[in-house]
């Protein structure tokens, strides 16, 4: 029985550190991307998955079955709410008229009157 609370507590402590690292990555993401909408997606993707390890973590230390129904309610919540701001976020940034910040590449998207790909795209 020792043996299998220790795995538990491990598996537990890595799930809680992964999830931790996700969300610093997230904020790093933040301030490292030039505009909202990269940014939007380092953070909503890495927060969804941050939130995901945490409380699966937290759920493998719940110490009752209500505990443990509490937080997957607040799993399936946040799951819910957190790509939806991002969406709601980036589309009244595309409605205010930003517009994303592209590389010094071609850009493989962009077609003339006649619909042909005027760039070479390497």
């Amino acid at each position: 029985m020792e043996t299998a609370a220790l795995i538990l507590d491990i598996l537990s402590w890595a799930l809680l550190l992964i999830g931790s690292a996700a969300c610093v990555l997230a904020g790093i993401g933040l301030h490292r991307f030039p505009d909202v909408y990269s940014r939007t997606h380092a953070s909503g993707v890495s927060d969804t998955l941050g939130v995901l390890a945490i409380l699966t973590g937290l759920l493998l230390q719940a110490p009752s079955f209500g505990v443990g129904i509490k937080l997957l309610m607040v799993l399936g919540f946040l799951w819910i709410s957190g790509p939806t701001a991002t969406h709601a976020l980036v589309q009244a940034a595309w409605i205010r008229g930003i517009e994303p910040v592209l590389g010094a590449g071609p850009d493989p998207f962009h077609r003339d009157e006649d619909g042909d790909n005027t760039e070479e795209v390497q």
